[in-house]
């Protein structure tokens, strides 16, 4: 079931308010521990509106810090200094937290001061896409036939899901033409596929209270301050005669008079006191001036019915002011709180909608979430990693970075004095806690290991003194730390091979059982999605039952880290039974021994790459399939197919290629490349983490 959704709209003064509030009041109704989570605010050193009225309205069990995650300021300078990797980092770390709090989470995109700009609407859609939440967009009309309209909410839906936004339904606001005619032809131009609603215009939400007037004039209270929710449906000015004036006085009016025409101000109050005159809201004297003492008294009887406020400004510079007021839906306004709930609730099939909402299957993993959640997990499990190649500046540093961020415990090999002070020459951060440094030669479990060693290998033909020797190497020794149980998992190879690296895990540690082939996995983290690619950098040309077990374990892997359901696809030059010869027949019988041996797992193959991943192209290709254009986890038919694609792809489109992750081991020993970055080998220490924690 589906736990959030995301209110985002193009525009300014859309009415988005409207639909959070009627949103909360039907989520809580089948839902009572809802959060609200607002990303973007516009000020910090004042309350955001929108937080402010549904939390104190719902009542919602949360702090107002907890509710969003920066404001418009914070956000431009960390975007102008190249931060905005730490904005998303942000959000999604708040976002997680209340969704492990809370059943539900309503998050609502930013408002505009004008019509939105594009890097904000972007903003907005790309925070949706991270947190993998399906987006209800909110579309004012504005437009003067129902033609219009519907070409403007059409484009606007392909424009967000043209960018991988999850659109699951339009409402249009504000709207003043036929509702329905409106809904027919937006649900026809999105063929059923989106839904739609159309809210009609309400002039009485579009009018502001006496106490917005007041705070937008920054007016100082004269009487009647309890009166101050009052609506001002309109307003006029007072500057003829009584005569004159009285006869334009409108229902619910707020009368600008200048504050030295006490007749028109006596005449005003008696006018509501009056049941041949209307209702008056309030009264905003103008230029500085307060009425004299006799007339004060006056005013300060028995009859207190209006509010009465002074300003200094002009009558018709107050008066413009208040005619260009875009008012607000604020906590405690609990008539216009239950006017937009109302209106919301009568206009949109809160059932159909409730249905859609659920329905999402949040089935992927987005590449921001992924990493968060490998990050958080990690620091939950807090692991001891072995990293044997103390000599390495790499190494030292990736060691520096995991303690410092309190990710793992660490245990680098190598002479103490030469890497403290290489560190020191580094300039890196040191915890003795966290990090420890072994000799091999001088350890206390030096002569434990070696003959432990002697023992599992003298049966074929190892010699105690060889023995010896070997547990030297710091890659014998980190293995053996491993399989003692003195460190969850190993990472080398930022200076020895492959073959170095992985030889001591083949010869003790073993495979797991019911497993023969050690294989890997590159996380690819592409700009929309996270894919599995197996195997790019251990089994040159694997058999049948290798690739089997390839694709096996690759899809474990792939659900340890946070793709739920694995659709594996099995890649040849050919799909389904379009093609023959070896190739295709080798991936072929690897497909059915994965379906027979695991009829848990979804696979398919043979499959083509692009009928793999592409929707379209699997349809056509491959139109019953469950994993056809819906693949998250592609083995490749050898290793030289696989090396080259997670580098081509890897390459051309900026993805960042996490591992290459072993499997099929019976503890976790990873495996760098030489050229690896300080970033790869900190994300690999991370990845072991992980692994250990489902041995």
């Amino acid at each position: 079931m589906n736990r959030s959704v995301y209110v985002i709209t193009p525009s300014s003064q859309s009415g988005k308010s409207i639909v959070s509030l009627g949103l909360m009041q039907m989520l809580k109704r089948t839902t009572p521990n809802v959060a609200y989570f607002k990303p973007l605010i516009e000020h910090k050193n004042e309350k955001d509106n929108h937080i402010d009225t549904i939390l104190s309205h719902f009542k919602i069990n949360m702090s107002y810090d907890d509710a969003y995650s920066f404001s418009r300021n914070e956000l431009t300078d960390l975007q102008n200094h190249g931060k905005i990797n730490e904005v998303y980092d942000s959000i999604i770390k708040k976002y997680k937290s209340l969704e492990e709090k809370f059943d539900f989470v309503l998050v609502e995109g930013s408002d505009f001061n004008e019509e939105g700009s594009i890097f904000e609407v972007d903003f907005n859609g790309s925070i949706a896409r991270s947190l993998n939440i399906p987006v209800l967009l909110v579309i004012k009309d504005t437009f003067d036939t129902v033609a219009g309209l519907v070409n403007h909410a059409v484009v606007e839906v392909i424009s967000f899901m043209k960018k991988d936004v999850n659109v699951i339904g339009v409402i249009i606001t504000r709207c003043d033409k036929n509702v329905e005619e409106a809904r027919i032809k937006i649900s026809k131009r999105l063929r059923n596929n989106v839904f739609v609603s159309v809210i009609p215009n309400n002039e009485e939400l579009g009018k502001p209270m006496m106490k917005e007037i007041a705070e937008e004039l920054g007016a100082h209270i004269l009487f009647g301050g309890d009166k101050m929710e009052s609506i001002a449906r309109h307003s006029i000015i007072g500057g003829m005669q009584l005569g004159h004036y009285l006869p334009r006085i409108l229902d619910d009016c707020v009368c600008v008079i200048p504050g030295d025409r006490a007749d028109l101000i006596v005449g005003t109050m008696l006018a509501n006191m009056s049941q041949n005159y209307p209702n008056v809201s309030g009264i905003v004297l103008t230029g500085g001036f307060l009425p004299e003492r006799s007339v004060i008294k006056l005013i300060d009887g028995p009859q207190k019915s209006i509010p009465i406020m002074a300003v200094n400004t002009g009558t018709f510079e107050t008066a413009t002011k208040i005619a260009n007021m875009k008012p607000k839906i604020y906590a405690g306004n609990n008539y216009k709180i239950k006017l937009s709930i109302d209106l919301f609730e009568s206009s949109v099939d809160t059932e159909e909608l409730g249905k859609v909402i659920n329905s999402v299957k949040n089935e992927n993993i987005t590449p921001r979430m992924f990493q968060y959640n490998m990050l958080v997990n990690a620091k939950k499990a807090q692991r001891h990693i072995v990293l044997p190649e103390g000599d390495d500046d790499r190494i030292i540093t990736a060691a520096s970075l995991i303690a410092k961020d309190k990710i793992a415990y660490i245990t680098v090999l190598g002479n103490p004095d030469d890497i403290k002070a290489k560190a020191a020459q580094l300039g890196l951060y040191w915890d003795d806690e966290r990090i420890k440094i072994v000799n091999p030669l001088d350890s206390k479990y030096y002569e434990d290991y070696y003959t432990t060693l002697y023992e599992l290998r003298k049966s074929k033909g190892l010699e105690l003194a060889a023995a010896k020797d070997l547990m030297l190497d710091v890659s014998y020794f980190g293995t053996m730390m491993v399989y003692k149980g003195q460190a969850n998992g190993m990472v080398s190879g930022a200076k020895h091979t492959t073959a170095h690296t992985i030889k001591p895990a083949l010869q003790f540690v073993k495979t797991k059982p019911g497993f023969n082939t050690v294989s890997s996995v590159f996380f690819m983290l592409l700009d929309d999605r996270v894919l599995v690619y197996g195997d790019c950098a251990i089994v040159p040309n694997p058999t049948s039952e290798q690739l089997a077990e390839i694709a096996i374990s690759s899809a474990d892997s792939a659900k340890t880290f946070g793709i739920e359901i694995p659709k594996v696809a099995m890649l040849s030059y050919s799909s389904g039974t379009s093609g023959t010869g070896e190739d295709v027949d080798k991936v072929r019988a690897a497909t059915e021994i994965v379906k027979t041996t695991r009829p848990d797992i979804l696979v398919e193959g043979p499959i083509q790459y692009d009928a793999a991943v592409d929707p379209v192209v699997g349809k056509q290709k491959l139109p019953d399939s469950p994993v056809a254009g819906q693949a998250n986890v592609l083995i490749f038919p050898d290793l030289n197919t696989g090396n080259n694609t997670y580098k081509a792809v890897q390459r051309e489109t900026g993805a960042l290629a996490v591992g290459p992750m072993l499997q099929g081991l019976n503890k976790p020993i990873n495996d760098l490349s030489r050229g690896a970055t300080i970033e790869d080998i900190y994300n690999t220490v991370i990845i072991t983490a992980i692994q250990s924690t489902n041995e």
